[in-house]
Parts: structure tokens; sequence; C-alpha cells
């Protein structure tokens, strides 16, 4: 009966375990791993690297993914502070002014105060119309190319289908002609 209990053959690891309880080696290894281990990468502030298909970087401290819309949101974003004066941005008049100077209210106020005393404050005004009247021509010129190309076919309320291209080119030339006219008598008042 006792020849049946000692026929277990112990394995080399079962061995190797208890040698190392018996000389109080606690954290020796009896058996080797196979398996994936991540490299740990350490990246320094401003560092960029590519992981995952994805641009990363460090900004203050913070690990984030560099999109294509990050200087759109740059452009956009307003500061807590002035950066001419480190004055409060948080006032409406200074977000307002921080979109067309680059600074806050008061700082514009002082501005255009410096350019009255030197007396370039009316050129400095008429430059600050015609950009404005610039940009809406550009944008009049942008909703004309669109109203060229929208569609000629409409439905009504009632669900009849309306073809309008017959007269699209006399359509087109009206708007061609009224547009031109239009901003040509703009164009004469800003120059």
């Amino acid at each position: 009966m006792s020849e049946s209990l000692l026929k277990k053959e112990f394995k080399q690891s079962d061995v190797q375990r208890v040698r190392n309880l018996v000389n109080k080696d606690y954290t020796s290894k009896t058996k080797d791993q196979v398996g994936y281990k991540k490299t740990l990468e350490f990246h320094a502030e401003g560092d960029i690297w590519e992981e995952n298909g994805k641009e990363w970087t460090i900004k203050n401290g913070l690990k984030q993914n560099i999109t294509k819309l990050d200087k759109a949101k740059s452009a956009t974003r307003i500061p807590l502070t002035c950066p001419k004066c480190e004055g409060s941005m948080r006032h409406h008049l200074h977000k307002k002014m921080y979109r067309i100077h680059g600074f806050c209210f008061d700082c514009t106020v002082d501005y255009e105060a410096s350019l009255r005393k030197a007396g370039l404050y009316e050129q400095y005004e008429k430059q600050m119309l015609q950009n404005n009247m610039n940009g809406f021509l550009q944008d009049l010129e942008l909703w004309f190319q669109d109203k060229l190309s929208e569609v000629d076919t409409f439905v009504t309320e009632q669900g009849d289908v309306e073809d309008w291209k017959h007269n699209k080119k006399q359509h087109q030339d009206n708007i061609t002609k009224k547009v031109l006219e239009y901003s040509s008598i703009v164009r004469k008042r800003l120059g």
C-alpha cells in the first residue's frame, strides 16, 4: 500500500520551488513564461511620435493626439489673458477685439489712441473698412458661384417636378450682370 503513494514523480519545477522556499528565496522564478511584453517608451515635452496609426505629442505634461484641425482650433481659441497687457479676457468686447487685432479691447483703445496721436487713424480706419468690404465681395462671389451650380429641377409642395433648365442660361446671365454691376459700384467706392 505504501508503494502506490510514492509512485508519483516530481517535476523539476516542483523540486526547484521547494529548494527556493527552503532557502527563503521567495522571488525566484521556477518557470519561464513566453508572451507579449510591450516596451516602455518615455517621451519628453514636445516630442512627436506615431503610435497605432496616430501622431502623438506631449503638451503641458499631457499626452495629446495631433489632428488635422489643431491649427484651426488654435486660431479660434481665445487665451485667458491678453498677450500684450496680461489682463483678463473675460469680457465679450475683449474676445471680439482679440479675434480682430490679437489683443484685448483696452489695448485696442490704446493702439487707436496712439494712431490718432500720430495722425494715422484715418488711414487705419479706411484700411479696416476696405478689408471688410473686400471680404463681403468675396462672400458675394462665393454665393454667386453656388447659385450658378444649383440644381435645375425643383419639387413643389404638391410633388410636381419643375424643370428650369430652359431658362438657366438667361438666369445665369441675369445674375452675372447684377453681381458684376454691384461689385463694380462697391469697388469704385473703395478705391
